[in-house]
């Protein structure tokens, strides 16, 4: 059995813009968090690409991944993920080759094939929903300009070329599990919002990994909700943060990150409750004491071999502690 302090933690950043802060203040707030968790230790940060959504700065991905890679020195920095149908794998090729160029081996390119955004953006992108179902062909084309130089081909990723950039594929359903598997590459789930199927992708992922050039065990992540506070009573306050973002994502709302209130039930019915609890199913809310229990008993159902955590906390600074706290539960 696998014990807490021996698996690595890493956080997925969304650049959630707080209510009452504008981008470049947050952007300045999220380069400090990432050197927090540098200096703490987190294996890796990684970039989610969502496009036309007012409250989520993340939507040059890339650009975004090289900031925060050149204020960092240890910790991985990626994208957790870049959605490929929204992009040439050529053009994908050369930005994380270029990024490699300039941070070395801190670079992580996850993938999706979810557009990120919703139809009408999805356009805007001239982004062609057939290109998902050539998601697999895609993964292996980006796979070869990553690698290295094939003389035969007249096409090559300058800068990219050879470059050999880790490869995640990441999914919310079965999908991308399977796709792991079969080439044998790493895999992260999306616990944080599709908790439903987690279990049965990572048990699809283990049953049908192919080794292969890239890897030869499986290795999985779950990425979950987190909220650490000093105290449980202070961590489920903290939460009703993202317990209103979720709310408001799931009426079309701007995705601004509201400060905690005191009593939900002021702000949901029973059926909004409900769905809200769904979707955060697999959250983890606590002070240090719970959050070592928790995650300990998640290790052990899952067997995963990282867990990746969402930081959805209003407060800069208590967002900064909690990255602390986390740590001191790690380490327990």
């Amino acid at each position: 059995m696998a014990l807490l302090q021996d698996i690595p933690f890493s956080l997925l950043e969304l650049a959630t813009v707080p209510q009452g802060m504008d981008i470049p203040a947050t952007l300045k707030s999220v380069t400090e968090h990432a050197r927090r968790a540098d200096q703490l230790g987190f294996k890796r940060l990684w970039l989610a690409e969502h496009h036309n959504m007012a409250g989520i700065a993340s939507s040059a991905t890339s650009v975004l991944i090289g900031h925060l890679a050149g204020a960092t020195t240890n910790i991985r920095v990626g994208s957790g993920g870049i959605m490929l149908p929204n992009h040439p794998p050529l053009v994908v090729a050369e930005q994380f080759g270029t990024l490699a160029a300039l941070h070395g081996d801190r670079i992580d390119l996850g993938l999706g094939r979810a557009p990120g955004t919703d139809p009408l953006t999805s356009r805007a992108l001239h982004r062609n929903d057939m290109r998902a179902e050539h998601f697999p062909e895609e993964v292996a084309e980006l796979q070869r300009l990553l690698g290295p130089e094939d003389p035969s081909k007249r096409v090559k990723a300058y800068p990219g070329s050879g470059s050999n950039v880790p490869v995640w594929l990441l999914g919310s359903s079965l999908f991308s599990a399977r796709l792991a598997a079969q080439r044998g590459l790493p895999y992260a789930f999306a616990a944080h919002f599709a908790p439903r199927y987690l279990q049965e992708a990572l048990e699809i992922y283990r049953r049908h990994f192919q080794p292969s050039a890239t890897l030869s065990e499986p290795y999985a992540i779950a990425c979950i909700p987190l909220i650490a506070a000093a105290t449980d009573k202070q961590a489920h306050y903290l939460a009703t943060s993202s317990q209103q973002r979720v709310m408001a994502l799931m009426t079309g709302q701007p995705l601004f990150l509201p400060p905690p209130v005191e009593n939900m039930d002021e702000l949901w019915d029973i059926p909004t409750q409900a769905q809200v609890q769904s979707f955060l199913a697999m959250s983890v809310v606590g002070g240090p004491a719970t959050l070592k229990f928790k995650l300990e008993a998640l290790v052990q159902e899952l067997g995963v071999n990282e867990l990746m955590f969402t930081n959805d906390i209003y407060d800069r600074q208590q967002r900064l502690d909690a990255l602390e706290i986390v740590m001191q539960a790690k380490q327990g």
